[in-house]
């Protein structure tokens, strides 16, 4: 039976036409031209659901959703700036300028965590560039006509799926790829569909990835995962859309054959769950029998509060979802502008931490996902007279690494895990000596 939302008519803005919405003519214009040039270097896209329904604009430019996906002028160097903002006022540089963003572009670590040396499987020669295969049990997969999304964060550490760099781009065109990497693959039991937003797809192009695990004659898949940002930027999806019954269709199917389904829920800020049209969306997903998992990074200018997580963890489990990870930004793109110290990120985590029940507690982190695996500030205790960064990995490359207490000195400048040094009279972290 159809549902009775009506879907509003989608229009997105990206860099060639955001100066014609109507909120942003009224802004400074010295921030509409540096926006523009920043635009240039990353992705640029949002769509009228977000300008009309999520963002203050009587706040700007400190609104959260506004710094979460508008291009901010710090996330550029003041001399990249200037260069990007000349050639573009410069008739005839359009070459120049590409050749300056690119440039630009490959000095911003575009694959942290060392994901295309190590996480993109080759067998016979054969390179699986739309898959990653880091952890033991779990395979990533990024189909093509998902590598992209409503709108864009602007700390987002894929920001390279969308820039036209296309021999960095992880994506498959082809399910076959998949389905036969998991029958020579016995210990995968959970594929994470991953992005861009998988569910940006239309549900008939879904399904032809989807469908096929449900009837694989290996038999070890156990879960499927998909994560996504639509849920905030585009409720219509499950709401309104022509094809949203579909896929609500489509997520009974997954749990009627026996597979668990869980949607991976991008939610950055409280204000993303207010709307009534979101909050309808995550019940008619729950009531598919899919679950939902909720996990964002901590980024500063949008989310560096205690008490931001505090009412975001609240407001998720009000609504039936299950809060998951505090991310730290990864180390790409323009981390220099969203970046919090590990020892903030910590104090930040601890303070919402103590301040929600038991059933919050499931959200683990901070926890950065960096190249060995997921390393977790466990704590800041003094050992010895030393005070230390107490870690662990939740995941790892080498699953006997999981849960293993390790040390590093207490640095509160330090912001990943590449800025931290052994504590305790160790020279090496014992994944190095491996």
């Amino acid at each position: 039976m159809k549902n009775s939302y009506n879907n509003e008519k989608y229009k997105v803005y990206t860099q060639k036409n955001f100066r014609s919405i109507p909120q942003v003519d009224g802004l400074d214009r010295d921030l509409i031209d540096n926006m523009s040039a920043v635009a240039e270097v990353f992705p640029f896209r949002v769509n009228n659901y977000v300008v009309k329904e999520l963002i203050d604009w009587t706040t700007i430019p400190h609104d959260p959703i506004f710094q979460l996906t508008f291009p901010q002028p710090d996330m550029l160097s003041p001399e990249d700036l200037t260069r990007i903002k000349t050639l573009q006022g410069t008739p005839g540089e359009q070459a120049a300028l590409h050749r300056e963003v690119r440039c630009i572009q490959e000095t911003l670590n575009p694959h942290p965590a060392a994901q295309v040396e190590k996480n993109v499987p080759v067998e016979n020669g054969f390179e699986f560039k739309g898959l990653q295969h880091k952890y033991n049990e779990t395979v990533l997969f990024f189909p093509t006509q998902g590598q992209t999304c409503h709108a864009y964060c602007t700390y987002c550490f894929r920001w390279v799926q969308f820039v036209g760099m296309e021999d960095l781009k992880f994506a498959s065109s082809s399910p076959r790829h998949l389905t036969d990497y998991l029958s020579r693959h016995p210990e995968v039991n959970d594929v994470l569909f991953t992005g861009g937003d998988p569910l940006f797809m239309r549900t008939q192009t879904l399904e032809r990835y989807v469908e096929p695990l449900l009837t694989l004659k290996s038999g070890n898949l156990s879960s499927i995962r998909m994560g996504t940002k639509s849920v905030a930027y585009w409720p219509h999806r499950f709401l309104g859309d022509k094809d949203a019954d579909d896929l609500i269709r489509l997520f009974e199917r997954v749990v009627q054959s026996g597979i668990h389904l869980t949607i991976m829920a991008h939610f950055s800020h409280p204000r993303e769950l207010e709307s009534p049209l979101t909050q309808a969306a995550v019940k008619r997903i729950l009531n598919t029998g899919a679950q939902m998992r909720c996990q964002a990074p901590l980024v500063r200018h949008i989310n560096d509060d205690p008490q931001v997580w505090r009412a975001l963890w609240k407001k998720e489990v009000q609504l039936g979802m299950i809060p998951y990870y505090m991310f730290i930004a990864r180390n790409t793109g323009p981390r220099a502008y969203f970046e919090v110290p590990l020892a903030r990120a910590y104090d930040i985590f601890t303070r919402a931490y103590a301040n929600v029940s038991g059933l919050c507690r499931t959200v683990r982190g901070p926890s950065m996902s960096a190249a060995p695996g997921k390393v977790v500030v466990d704590g800041t205790p003094e050992i010895n007279g030393e005070k230390v960064f107490a870690l662990k990995f939740i995941q790892a490359r080498d699953t006997s690494w999981v849960n293993r207490p390790f040390y590093a000195r207490f640095d509160d400048t330090a912001v990943w895990l590449d800025d931290l040094k052994p504590a305790l009279g160790r020279e090496r972290f014992f994944f190095q000596e491996t």
